[in-house]
């Protein structure tokens, strides 16, 4: 059965994205920030710039999140009963620095066809306004694929600094979540978020993306797992799921997938960012 409401499907399938869902208690959100800073104490640049994403597969905790049962509903109500996990990423801003999403779309760059797929950006500590919560702008989902400057911004958290201009503020809605609460966006949806000030971490956890078994890498390869149903396309490299806080082979397995990764987000770009 479906975790969505009728009310929340009809605002998925309206405004490209629905907010805030239950999935996790305020102990499994502890637990998630817990394990990211014993990484970041432990192993000092493991989760550092290209190391943010494919967290999921050195790390127990985020794997366990990945296959939660609440996520995993709510994501079949929307792409159906065959799911992979295709990825996940760490979006963190800290206070006092100026890290900031620009205006994009998921689609544009990512490579996953078609676009049976769906963002899962579960809040880790409260997102808000003063924090620098995501935006999006409503409806735009439904318009064909938009422009993209390429500005390789300095603080932006994004590959390229891919940025959509000219949205209008005015028609986006800010994204406010309390720890352990989630949204789910269509791979369309223009969203960007703003700079965190306030004086704690701003920390999300994206399964980017949960993606229907007949959907291709079209740029690339990614390295997936089954989440749920069947997968009888195989189109994708299949991963293991992590058993334990980074073993060697898992750390191996993360780094070839992030140069993979790397492969498709940098594809026919001018250069390399630090993601």
């Amino acid at each position: 059965m479906s975790s969505l409401t009728s009310k929340q499907l009809n605002q998925y399938k309206e405004e490209g994205y629905v907010a805030p869902i239950e999935v996790l208690s305020n102990g499994e959100a502890k637990e998630i920030r817990n394990e990211i800073e014993t990484i970041e104490k432990k192993w000092p640049n493991e989760i550092n710039g290209l190391g943010r994403n494919y967290i999921h597969l050195i790390s127990p905790v985020f794997d366990k999140i990945s296959h939660n049962s609440k996520i995993l509903n709510a994501v079949e109500s929307i792409i159906g009963r065959n799911i992979l996990i295709c990825g996940t990423t760490l979006f963190i801003k800290n206070p006092n620095e100026k890290g900031y999403v620009s205006f994009h779309q998921d689609a544009k760059y990512i490579g996953l066809e078609p676009h049976n797929w769906v963002t899962a950006w579960v809040a880790v500590t409260d997102a808000n306004e003063q924090n620098g919560c995501m935006r999006m702008w409503v409806g735009s989902h439904k318009e064909k694929l938009k422009d993209h400057n390429q500005k390789f911004d300095q603080n932006n958290l994004l590959t390229r600094g891919q940025t959509v201009e000219n949205v209008p503020i005015n028609e986006t809605k800010p994204v406010v979540l309390k720890a352990g609460q989630m949204s789910l966006h269509h791979p369309a949806i223009v969203h960007g978020s703003d700079q965190n000030r306030s004086n704690d971490r701003r920390i999300g956890f994206v399964i980017q993306s949960y993606i229907g078994t007949n959907v291709k890498q079209v740029l690339g390869k990614m390295y997936v797992q089954l989440a749920r149903g069947k997968d009888s396309f195989n189109f994708h490299e299949n991963a293991k799921r992590a058993v334990e806080l980074m073993n060697n082979k898992d750390i191996l397995l993360k780094k070839k997938a992030n140069e993979e990764l790397q492969k498709i987000f940098y594809k026919d770009a001018k250069k390399v960012g630090k993601f």
